[in-house]
């Protein structure tokens, strides 16, 4: 297994690197996201140990790079004084977290954790036909929609934009990432379009627009559907 390790203090690697060497990972390292996201895009990575504040480019911003295309697991390494950019983190798409300074064997723990979920659900490339957070389910084979049972009527883009944030639920999408997988185009100023369609699907699959209950809007950052068994 490849785990590339992203952190710009040097010590911090080279402890990270010696925990994961003894258990038998093999170590990549860059102390940016720039350089992380280049080892990335030429080498087979497993796992991304990830550190929030770094130069250039720092984790959350990386980490959305990486989710517009990868589903590799991530976890975070976050001072105890960056509980908002920790938070922030997992909303986009980190899977996991720890607090410097940490425990080695707490987080070797936690390697292992999001490499068998990793093994075991698959990589991102294999998808399911169906997605269903709680009374909301899209069945993609039919391209239906339904709500507690009952069908919902959306147009071709509507549909898109919930089938693609329904195959990632609890992950939060910007108006430009939206804009940019639903329309298949560079964005320029999307907020108008996804606004208005955002809007046309709430009023057709929640109870109570107003109050959402599976397609939320994060503040200041952009929409998810709530995860719901």
């Amino acid at each position: 297994m490849n785990i590339l390790v992203c952190d710009d203090e040097k010590e911090i690697v080279e402890a990270i690197e010696i925990y994961l060497k003894h258990e038998g990972y093999e170590v990549f390292k860059a102390s940016n996201g720039l350089e992380a996201l280049s080892i990335i895009e030429n080498t087979e990575i497993h796992l991304i140990i990830m550190d929030i504040m770094m130069p250039k480019m720092d984790g959350i911003r990386t980490t959305m790079k990486i989710r517009d295309k990868k589903n590799i697991p991530v976890i975070m390494l976050s001072a105890k004084s960056e509980d908002t950019d920790k938070i922030l983190g997992l909303n986009i798409g980190a899977d996991d977290y720890v607090t410097k300074p940490f425990n080695a064997l707490e987080l070797m723990a936690r390697v292992k954790s999001q490499l068998r979920r990793y093994t075991m659900l698959g990589s991102m490339e294999v998808k399911s036909d169906m997605w269903r957070s709680g009374g909301l389910v899209v069945d993609d084979i039919r391209k239906e929609v339904t709500v507690d049972g009952e069908a919902v009527k959306l147009t071709p883009v509507e549909y898109k934009i919930l089938k693609l944030l329904c195959e990632n639920a609890g992950r939060v999408y910007s108006m430009d990432q939206i804009y940019e997988q639903v329309w298949n185009e560079p964005s320029f100023n999307p907020e108008n379009t996804v606004a208005v369609h955002i809007r046309r699907i709430r009023e057709k699959i929640e109870l109570n627009p107003k109050e959402p209950k599976y397609l939320k809007v994060v503040w200041g950052i952009g929409y998810k559907i709530e995860k719901y068994q």
